[in-house]
């Protein structure tokens, strides 16, 4: 932890500049609202920003300074020094205010990321403003809870939660992720957890997915809403993460058991087999799971079922975006009329399976109308029709089967539709919408979507980025043998 230290302590000292110029934008704020008593020809004089270039010249020059920091940094031998007013440093932080309380002269000691950018953090205190990189959030948010400017630490987190899509060389939203974990910030840390989760394939490929702790790993392995483009590709990124970490045995072989081989097809399993140096090592631990996974694409669903417990996630899919599993939908120009697509799947993951297929029929609507507001005919006139407005539909998506067979005895279809959007140049996943199991569409389907606008968020090019998924789940119709 870094050290605070004070020297010559002083009784009394004048606020100086500072002081005035603070007075004078009160008084002024006053005097404001005292004239603008409903008379129509009062007006604002606006020179604020006079004030806070007033107050930037107070820092650089130094002039009526009443106070001295001076920052010391393990990266330096000399230390940085800033003159500066007591009265700002304590109007922003109550650490200052104690520290400065009956000392002119104070020695701080930061850590050379943090000692860095504490001239960027001084210059908040006198302004209220500050510009930061990718790399410095950290660094930044580290100096505002250290020295408790709460406003400064808010916004340095609400920064990251909305550059997690930012691109930078080496990757961040892992990184942030861990550093949330340990200041305890849980927004933060849920939002770059959902974000890896969404877009694992961009992550799988970078340089951060090396960096991932063990317990990170396993929350993700943990989740069915996963997106990449299948099993096999999340268990080659797990082998390279396990070859590049080398941790203990049992972490190993905890890792190794998340992994769901029923979803992956006999000819790669086999090919694993044979090829992985990892699975080689821990052959003994997932031995059962490589046992029951060829089992499963052995048998009838059906059969299967009798005997195994197929409730669980290991044999649920993930959102995988092979072709076999979904199709990618693109809406050119989405307010303007209904559409429609079809597609086919496979009917379940299970190798009885992979060779039947599953027609869908996708219905689009940008402006359909519940029926509380549907138009209807006035008592009062005849022939009249209440007016509706176009604003009041709202997006719709329905998603139904084109088919019944007696092959969807035990079948259940979730269907996840992923909306892609354009962040900072790159196009990435920000909103999922999962279906009930009975239903055909999602109630709350871009519900704060403004597809009228060029600009909406929503939109890539004047374009509806879709990709609909489609994730058979096999239920025990007959109860698992003991």
């Amino acid at each position: 932890m870094a050290r605070l230290t004070g020297t010559r302590p002083v009784a009394t000292r004048r606020w100086g500049c500072a002081a005035a110029f603070l007075l004078l934008l009160f008084t002024v704020q006053a005097a404001q609202k005292a004239d603008f008593s409903g008379d129509s020809t009062a007006a604002t004089i606006n020179h604020s920003l006079t004030l806070l270039q007033r107050l930037q010249e107070l820092l650089q020059n130094g002039n009526g300074s009443d106070s001295v920091l001076r920052v010391r940094s393990a990266a330096s031998d000399e230390p940085r020094v800033f003159h500066t007013h007591q009265l700002l440093l304590s109007l922003q932080s109550e650490v200052f205010e104690s520290l400065l309380h009956n000392q002119s002269v104070v020695t701080l000691y930061e850590p050379p990321e943090t000692a860095a950018l504490f001239e960027k953090f001084i210059r908040y205190l006198y302004c209220g403003g500050v510009s930061i990189l990718l790399h410095q959030a950290i660094p930044m948010h580290q100096l505002a809870s250290k020295y408790r400017v709460w406003g400064l630490q808010r916004g340095v987190a609400e920064y990251m939660r909305t550059h997690l899509a930012s691109e930078s060389s080496q990757g961040h939203v892992v990184g942030w992720y861990h550093y949330a974990v340990r200041v305890g910030d849980a927004a933060l840390q849920e939002s770059c957890l959902q974000f890896l989760a969404w877009n694992l394939s961009a992550v799988l490929g970078s340089a951060e997915w090396g960096s991932v702790s063990v317990d990170l790993l396993l929350l993700l392995l943990e989740r069915s809403d996963l997106v990449l483009h299948s099993e096999l590709e999340l268990y080659t990124a797990v082998e390279s993460w396990l070859s590049r970490r080398q941790p203990e045995a049992p972490v190993a072989e905890r890792v190794l058991r998340t992994i769901r081989y029923p979803m992956i097809a006999p000819s790669q399993l086999f090919r694993l087999q044979a090829q992985s140096a990892v699975l080689a090592r821990h052959r003994g631990a997932v031995q059962d799971l490589l046992f029951q996974a060829f089992q499963f694409h052995a048998a009838s669903p059906l059969h299967f079922a009798k005997y195994f417990d197929v409730n669980c996630s290991m044999f649920l899919p993930r959102n995988y975006l092979a072709p076999s599993w979904g199709s990618q939908w693109v809406i050119t120009n989405p307010a303007r009329d209904d559409r429609s697509t079809s597609f086919q799947t496979q009917l379940g993951p299970s190798s009885h399976d992979a060779g039947k297929r599953v027609t869908w029929n996708v219905l689009f609507s940008p402006r359909w109308l519940p029926v509380s507001l549907r138009p209807v005919y006035s008592d009062s006139v005849a022939g009249a029709i209440q007016p509706v407005r176009i604003e009041d539909g709202r997006p719709r998506l329905v998603i139904t089967p084109a088919m019944s067979s007696p092959d969807f005895a035990g079948v259940s279809f979730q269907k996840t539709v992923l909306v892609g959007v354009r962040q900072q140049g790159r196009v990435l996943v920000k909103h999922a919408y999962s279906f009930h199991q009975s239903s055909d569409e999602a109630a709350d389907f871009l519900a704060h979507a403004d597809l009228q606008k060029r600009t909406s968020e929503y939109l890539i090019d004047n374009s509806l980025h879709l990709h609909i998924i489609i994730k058979p789940v096999y239920h025990s119709l007959i109860k698992v043998k003991k």
